[in-house]
């Protein structure tokens, strides 16, 4: 090992020279007579170097603690050299530079495409629809790395403005969502929607979906819509949502294909069973019963609803869906379409298409009570897809009281439509 005494005394000769201390270290003398401290040592299978300073600026025991340094870095599987570091920061550069030309567009869409085959096909479609809608035009060219908080809060208290307070805590949800999956692929380090949540407005109280319960006030607004400049489509789809007992999202994403018993050219005859099947994929159940067969909804059709279909099927019978959009036949019907016609004809907080739900339920479990009818109320919620605790029972009640859910359709349609004009007159407007 070496002493004070031996660098000291280390002198200059024809060629450069060094003297082992131990560890790797070593004093390295050059011709000229200049001393460094420099450490050679093995790390990924390739011999390194490292340079600890000049002597005597650099003392011996100086140098044995950043050679002890290094060794402990070493130890644990650390670069002493800085090769990793500079490796990293070279990465964060190459990323900042990828954060500069990836648009928020293109990684939105790259999101969305990774995550639709997990939602369904309405849903993956108002996602899109929304960020089409109310981020793109503002914030979809920007590079990601060019977005900040105030221009996210920014767009989004733009959506609260026009009252869609849940939607826009939906959109910074996505935003948030689509960064999160770009920094776990190193392109950008931070998240501008994550800390926006606290700037929003709160989210209302909960309170019912506003509904007209009583079947004669009910049909008033049917005919105050019908009677708007609302599109046919719009018109025919908000009928059928009144007696279907269905969720808006299961009108809209409605398809031709699930459809069945339906004689459309009239050359049957006979009676006829028409059914409607919701694939659990679109229906609100519970995560694992979305891909139980079982436990489609089923929906028996009243003459009404056929005959609503009928119409329909002249304007979209090329389509796949029953009720596309005024924009894309390939796109549902807007999910505030008829929210928004009803809105237009004065019921606005007094009427959603959601409450045609609470019309049914309120209308005939009344009246099953005062005919002593109990065993209707179980079919009525079963009518509402309500699934009951006991699953296998579920799926085996939802075949079995198919007579009697068909009958108190009907029954309720009666009610409803009591003097309403045929649904072939709604077609009046441009078609499809």
């Amino acid at each position: 090992m070496l002493t004070d005494a031996a660098v000291r005394k280390a002198e200059a000769r024809d060629k450069p020279y060094k003297i082992a201390d131990s560890g790797g270290l070593y004093l390295h003398v050059a011709t000229s007579g200049s001393k460094s401290w420099r450490m050679k040592f093995r790390f990924g299978g390739k011999e390194k170097l490292l340079t600890f300073g000049p002597y005597p600026d650099v003392k011996l025991s100086e140098a044995r603690k950043k050679r002890d340094a290094a060794r402990r870095q070493i130890r644990d599987h650390i670069d002493p050299s800085g090769a990793r570091k500079r490796a990293q920061e070279e990465k964060a550069r190459e990323a900042a530079e990828i954060a500069k030309q990836v648009t928020f567009e293109a990684a939105a869409r790259e999101w969305h495409e990774l995550q639709k085959g997990r939602w369904a096909p309405v849903h993956a479609e108002d996602v899109i629809i929304s960020l089409e809608r109310d981020i793109f035009p503002t914030l979809g060219e920007r590079p990601l790395a060019a977005i900040d908080e105030p221009m996210v809060l920014e767009v989004l208290r733009a959506v609260e403005a026009r009252g869609s307070i849940e939607t826009a805590r939906r959109l910074r949800q996505r935003i948030s969502a689509v960064y999160r999956m770009k920094m776990s692929e190193g392109v950008v380090t931070k998240d501008p929607a994550a800390v926006v949540v606290d700037a929003l407005q709160p989210m209302p109280k909960k309170t019912r979906q506003p509904s007209i319960t009583d079947p004669d006030q009910a049909r008033e607004v049917l005919i105050a819509a019908e009677a708007s400049g609302a599109s046919p489509i719009t018109k025919l789809a908000s009928r059928f949502l009144a007696l279907t007992q269905a969720r808006p999202g299961m009108v809209r994403g409605m398809e031709w294909s699930e459809v069945e018993g339906i004689d459309w050219d009239d050359r049957q005859f006979g009676p006829h069973l028409p059914i409607w099947r919701v694939p659990s994929a679109r229906m609100k159940l519970i995560m694992d019963l979305k891909e139980e067969e079982s436990f489609e909804h089923q929906v028996p059709l009243c003459w009404q609803a056929v005959e609503i279909l009928r119409a329909v099927r002249r304007l979209t019978g090329r389509n796949k869906l029953v009720f596309p959009g005024q924009r894309h036949a390939h796109q549902p019907l807007s999910e505030n379409a008829i929210g928004y016609l009803y809105n237009r004809v004065g019921y606005h907080g007094r009427h959603v298409p959601h409450g045609w739900r609470a019309t049914f339920s309120t209308t005939m479990k009344a009246r099953a009570r005062k005919a002593g009818r109990v065993a209707d109320l179980e079919t009525i919620e079963l009518m509402l897809a309500h699934v009951p605790p006991n699953k296998v029972a579920a799926a085996y009640d939802r075949h079995e009281h198919m007579e009697r859910r068909r009958e108190l359709g009907q029954e309720f349609a009666d009610l409803l439509m009591k003097g309403m004009q045929p649904a072939a007159t709604l077609l009046d407007g441009p078609r499809r």
